[in-house]
């Protein structure tokens, strides 16, 4: 029936109070919760097809504007503002990805175990959160060997942490990391990066332990191995595939979400060479862009599942929706 005005107003009018005053209650006693013991853990789970992936959160670091050389200053900071980013301290994530096909567990990174400081260093004991025993680790495959990235392959006494698992990277990358020539030509500041790249894969360097592939490559099925390189030489997007759902992880392509995105010409310093870097990000973007794959960053805010967009002469980030 159409509301009367008058009628409910009248009516609410007359109708006695249900809800006394604050003042009138009696006062509880007060509960304290208490806080719990330890972080919470950095996991997300979802599905692609019949496989689990589970996004890993490995800890945060923290990016300075000048890193990227090339960035146009005033344009920087208005898009770390709208970001709600200091220009000296951008957060960044480092995520791994861990991949259950249903009869293998599959690593994509390691994270940085003790090598970047206590802010990182949290892949081994979200592994543990999730119920995940490192000696049940089939694969471990890495994008690329810096040290957020390969240093949880061991331990502090330089022991394998994934005592079974095989271990691929791409041949140019190992070559890159292990070769005594180019390593005597490295900047004094860059060559503990080289030192700490051959401690991480040492115990995996038997020729049963480990997989050297090239451009690109199916590692088992399902797990499939793109180049895409500049970060550093040998730098790979791995493509998980079940059925007809497709996730792409796709590593460094980007490290400053609220800059890179929509400036894909912006390098970082990181970067061995950065006008590659910029010609796969471009590529990278514009191909998941046109064919609206899922994506998953290793530098993308946890989880770092998404999709990317275009956006005026850039692209956006959309994270994806929350599976419960």
């Amino acid at each position: 029936m159409p509301l009367d005005r008058r009628r409910f107003l009248a009516s609410a009018l007359a109708a006695p109070a249900v809800v006394p005053l604050l003042g009138s209650l009696p006062r509880p006693a007060l509960a304290r919760a208490v806080p719990p013991a330890g972080p919470v853990a950095g996991l997300y789970r979802f599905k692609v097809g019949a496989f689990e992936v589970t996004s890993i959160n490995d800890g945060m670091l923290t990016l300075a504007l000048d890193q990227f050389p090339a960035a146009d200053r005033a344009g920087a900071e208005a898009l770390l503002q709208r970001a709600f980013q200091p220009p000296a301290a951008i957060p960044t994530a480092v995520n791994a990805y861990l991949v259950n096909t249903g009869d293998r567990l599959v690593l994509i990174d390691t994270g940085t175990a003790t090598a970047m400081g206590p802010s990182l260093g949290k892949v081994g004991a979200n592994l543990k959160a999730a119920g995940v025993d490192p000696a049940d680790v089939d694969l471990v495959v890495l994008t690329h060997m810096h040290p957020d990235h390969a240093n949880g392959l061991v331990d502090p006494a330089g022991t394998a942490v994934f005592g079974k698992a095989h271990l691929a990277v791409a041949e140019a990358e190992y070559g890159f990391w292990t070769d005594d020539g180019i390593l005597s030509q490295a900047p004094a500041g860059v060559q503990p990066f080289f030192h700490m790249a051959r401690a991480a894969v040492k115990p995996y360097a038997g020729p049963d332990r480990i997989s050297r592939f090239g451009k690109e490559a199916e590692i088992i099925p399902g797990i499939r191995v793109l180049a895409a390189p500049g970060h550093t030489p040998g730098h790979s997007m791995v493509e998980v595939t079940s059925g007809s759902d497709r996730l792409l992880i796709w590593g460094d392509i980007v490290h400053a979400a609220s800059l890179q995105f929509a400036k894909p010409d912006w390098a970082i310093n990181f970067d061995t060479d950065q006008q590659l870097a910029i010609a796969s990000r471009k590529r990278v973007l514009d191909q998941v862009a046109a064919d609206r794959v899922l994506i998953a960053g290793a530098h993308l805010a946890f989880p770092g599942i998404g999709h990317v967009g275009r956006a005026g002469e850039g692209y956006e980030f959309v994270p994806a929706f929350w599976q419960s």
